[in-house]
């Protein structure tokens, strides 16, 4: 079964609870899922192996350390985006590779509309970036195309995660590892994740109503 790892920080709760508030500006949203990625990706990235090298100071001669694979950044269009700056901070030779999906909200489920992965040498490492994971329909599809594409170590980064969608990917993907800042109490009759923060595109990209 695939491992889920959950961020315990005061800055995490803190955070969220700005995410959380309906009366927090999309300005100040976009901040905090910015704040929040980085989180994230200084904790999924924790095991990604280095390669050592020399690196002349201006005093003498240490060792320095670089990232051994090749890393690619799978933001799921489009509230993905929004958590792809804060991984190209830390990983700037990262990867950017999209894929577009939208919810059908007569089934819940998504539909794939777009594609930029290339049909050969895939990346080492592939992390999927989707602030909220509900029903897990569109990790589980962007997780699929990876693995067609090749990809050997994938990762998903959800800022809010519900029990069902992570156990779907659990039951699809038992090799996926899911980093989270919080795992919620459920889905509501309309798949949002409860207490969750309502529709994460529309609040990132000011686009509600």
């Amino acid at each position: 079964m695939s491992e889920v790892k959950v961020l315990s920080h005061p800055l995490v709760q803190c955070h969220l609870s700005v995410l959380r508030s309906k009366t927090t500006a999309n300005a100040e949203f976009r901040q905090s899922v910015k704040r929040l990625s980085t989180l994230l990706a200084y904790d999924a990235t924790a095991q990604l192996e280095t390669d050592r090298y020399d690196v002349e100071t201006p005093l003498t001669t240490c060792d320095g350390f670089r990232l051994k694979k090749r890393v690619g950044l799978v933001p799921i269009l489009r509230a993905g985006v929004a958590m792809v700056e804060p991984m190209l901070d830390l990983i700037p030779t990262s990867e950017v590779w999209h894929l577009g999906m939208y919810r059908d909200e007569a089934t819940a489920e998504p539909v794939h509309y777009y594609s930029k992965l290339p049909k050969s040498s895939p990346v080492d490492v592939a992390f999927v970036l989707d602030p909220m994971l509900a029903t897990g329909g569109s990790a589980a599809m962007a997780i699929e195309a990876l693995e067609q594409w090749g990809v050997k170590q994938i990762k998903m980064l959800a800022i809010i995660a519900a029990p069902e969608g992570i156990q779907r990917l659990q039951e699809q993907f038992p090799k996926v590892e899911l980093h989270a800042c919080v795992v919620d109490e459920k889905l509501n009759d309309d798949h949002f994740i409860v207490p969750g923060l309502g529709d994460a595109g529309d609040r990132i990209f000011n686009t509600v109503g």
